[in-house]
């Protein structure tokens, strides 16, 4: 299993649309892929968006943001489970 973090700043005046993008457009395209677990999406006062994807294998980029809607480009963590 993999966890993939995904992580963007919204612009000040495009975070519900960037959250509406991420939740409607751009993670419906990757939770029909066959090795995709699970989705979340989570959201911060200081306009980030957080998505962990959970895939079986190698997983999947989530498509580039509209550039409008972003004041940095995303950044991009792949995470595996430790077992303890």
């Amino acid at each position: 299993m993999i966890a993939r973090m995904w992580e963007v700043r919204a612009s000040r005046s495009g975070f519900d649309e960037l959250l509406s993008w991420v939740c409607d457009e751009a993670l419906p395209s990757l939770e029909v892929l066959p090795s995709h677990v699970s989705s979340e999406v989570y959201s911060s006062t200081d306009l980030r968006i957080v998505v962990i994807t959970r895939w079986r294998n190698t997983p999947e980029e989530l498509p580039a943001p509209p550039a409008e809607l972003v004041a940095r480009s995303p950044h991009v963590w792949d995470f595996t489970p430790v077992d303890r």
